[in-house]
């Protein structure tokens, strides 16, 4: 698939892992392991029994929005694993072998004889990640370390019988991978932990790298091939060939669109799948298994998900999964086993959160309330009805008006009814509305006075519609005015939103100091004048006859150059807010 949200989350994953590599004992092993490309896996491990059997659920324990300060305990782990076994959740895919996650899972199983058997991973990290503050040799060595302790925990005692396959690698060698690693370099790192352990060893990676032409110096060193494959985030991307009919405009609105929609992520899924297993057979691998090492149905709102994300489509993708795996059990047709994206929501991911079976405060979502008593359920009102679909955003009539006026006390400029102004976290910036002590020539005798009160991040106001989504076509507008007065140092922010075609919020912000746009922070009044163009140049996406928040006005230190935490309290006095023609 196309980059997406989900990918790009990961980059800032990467290099928190990196430092959790770079933290943990062990030992060392770098690329001048013997050559991967002299000897290939003549005798394939085959899957156990257990692992082919048992449904699974990719887990991470991380609650916080940082996970790389965050401490997890062992009471933490074993409440949710309690929750998986409940649930019948039996197989489990961790994503490293950390002292941290890995150990600590692997010991709660252990020291309290859970039914769980566990997929290890070890996570490697990239030479060419670019925002990767580690020197090669640093990487070299964390990696070495991470593979040696997947090793130590795969062949321990306590935990052989417990791990029943080893993922080496995430991600790392398709072709939009944000930690691209060599597949000749991967290759030394799969032959380096599968000459030492004996449980079957694959690697994880979207599934357009497994698809053809595969590396054959890749399935020379893998006993099964491990799939991501996620048709929920091809819908983001209209521009790919990967997009599918998601919108489903032949079946009537309401729960047939839904449901129309939600077998067709199944077809599209198994699509995705058919091309990896066609490319397996066709280099006379046919007899490989391969697993879908990732997939899963967003149930709340991340990123461009509007219509899409809701907990009952989860629960529909969900059953429909399950279906298929029983089906190839059968059949042996199909993926020898699904791992389902996720167990619980991670708030550190940020817009690619919201997978979970469960929320971050683990009360199961309605995919899975059936199995588990009603106190822990997120939600005790949803339906099978609730499901929703797409409905193509509604385009009133061009705005009338030669101005839309959002604040302004001139007699010829009546403000539109129908707002709100919210600032973006509730509390950071405190503004009165009707300041008498100054206010823009030619605009009564009132401004609007605001006095930051920042966030670490800075602050902002917007326009809210009172009615959620509520659109506005002011297609026939050229321009965002408003008149400031302030001394506020460096640069500040104009910004606004739309809906695009697909029903998804759109927004841009233009950046903007002293002599730019008209505006000046010398403490006299100046008024300020951005083309719609240039918005548009921020964000190509932005459609002006969907507009939803008219007027954002902000200062996020990351996007202005000012460093986090800046605490900035200058006030500003803005007046005549409009957008003309």
């Amino acid at each position: 698939m196309s980059i997406s949200l989900k990918q790009l989350a990961r980059a800032a994953a990467a290099v928190l892992t990196a430092s959790l590599i770079a933290a943990c004992g062990g030992g060392g092993v770098t690329s001048t392991a013997p050559s991967p490309t002299a000897v290939s896996v003549t005798n394939p491990r085959a899957l156990p029994a257990e692992y082919l059997a048992r449904q699974a659920v990719a887990y991470s324990p991380f609650r916080s929005g940082n996970r790389d300060t965050e401490t997890i305990t062992t009471a933490m782990v074993k409440e949710d694993l309690d929750l998986l076994v409940q649930g019948n959740m039996r197989l489990i895919r961790l994503f490293d072998s950390s002292d941290k996650v890995a150990k600590l899972v692997l010991d709660v199983i252990a020291d309290n004889n859970l039914d769980i058997k566990v997929q290890l991973g070890a996570y490697v990290n990239s030479f060419k990640y670019v925002a990767n503050p580690y020197t090669q040799e640093e990487i070299k060595a964390g990696n070495g370390r991470e593979l040696d302790r997947a090793v130590a925990l795969a062949t321990n005692a306590k935990y052989k019988d417990t791990i029943l396959a080893v993922s080496v690698g995430n991600e790392t060698m398709v072709n939009w991978s944000i930690v691209p690693i060599d597949p000749a370099d991967m290759a030394v790192y799969i032959k380096y932990v599968r000459d030492r352990v004996t449980q079957p060893v694959t690697t994880d990676d979207n599934f357009l790298f497994f698809s053809n032409p595969i590396p054959k110096v890749i399935t020379d060193q893998i006993d099964f091939a491990a799939i991501h494959a996620y048709p929920n985030i091809d819908t983001e991307f209209p521009e790919s060939p990967f997009y599918w009919d998601w919108k489903q405009l032949s079946v009537p609105p309401g729960p047939a669109r839904a449901a129309a929609m939600m077998d067709a992520s199944i077809v599209e899924l198994k699509k995705q799948y058919q091309g990896s297993r066609d490319a397996l057979d066709s280099m006379g691998l046919g007899k490989m298994p391969i697993v879908i090492g990732e997939t899963g149905w967003k149930a709340r709102i991340t990123g461009d998900q509007t219509l899409r994300a809701h907990p009952v489509n989860q629960k529909m993708y969900f059953q429909r999964l399950e279906t298929w795996r029983q089906e190839s059990r059968v059949s042996g047709t199909g993926p020898a086993n699904i791992i389902y994206f996720e167990a619980f929501d991670e708030p550190w991911k940020q817009s690619d959160d919201g997978w979970g079976l469960f929320n971050v405060n683990r009360k199961a979502r309605y995919v899975v309330q059936n199995l588990y008593p009603q106190s822990l359920w997120e939600s005790t009102t949803l339906k099978d009805t609730d499901a929703v679909y797409f409905v193509p955003p509604t385009i009133n009539e061009p705005f009338a008006g030669n101005q839309f006026t959002l604040y302004s006390d001139a007699p010829t400029a009546a403000p539109v009814t129908g707002y709100n102004l919210d600032a973006f976290d509730g509390t950071t910036a405190p503004r009165n509305l009707a300041d008498t002590s100054t206010f823009a020539p030619g605009d009564g005798s009132v401004s609007m006075s605001i006095t930051p009160a920042p966030a670490n991040y800075g602050w902002g106001l917007l326009y809210n519609p009172q009615v959620s989504r509520t659109t506005q076509n002011l297609s026939a507008f050229g321009f965002v005015n408003a008149s400031i007065n302030t001394t506020y140092p460096g640069k500040i922010e104009f910004g606004l939103s739309t809906l695009d075609a697909d029903g998804n919020a759109q927004e841009a912000f233009v950046q903007f100091g002293k002599g730019e746009y008209g505006y000046c922070n010398t403490g006299a009044w100046c008024r300020v004048s951005i083309p719609l163009s240039v918005f548009k140049a921020k964000n190509p996406k932005l459609d002006f006859r969907l507009v939803v928040n008219p007027f954002y006005i902000a200062d996020r230190y990351t996007f202005t150059g000012k460093d986090l935490n800046s605490n900035i309290r200058t006030p500003l006095n803005v007046d005549g807010i409009h957008w003309a023609r």
